[in-house]
């Protein structure tokens, strides 16, 4: 597992989120730990390394 901080792109904080290393491609709905609106993760790992991280806002 792999903390990681970002920002949402609702309210603008920077919130932490731990991550799967052990899964190269992930896309998954979080809801934000300040705002709770859904946000839409892309990690994608190489070798357990954070290679690309997206974090986007999901229209509702």
């Amino acid at each position: 597992m792999l903390e990681h901080f970002f920002t949402c792109p609702y309210c603008w904080e920077t919130i932490s989120m731990l991550l799967d290393t052990s899964v190269s491609n992930q896309t998954y709905l979080e809801d934000c730990e300040v705002c709770c609106n859904p946000i839409q993760i892309t990690p994608v790992f190489e070798e357990a390394e954070l290679i690309n991280f997206e974090a986007i806002g999901i229209d509702q």
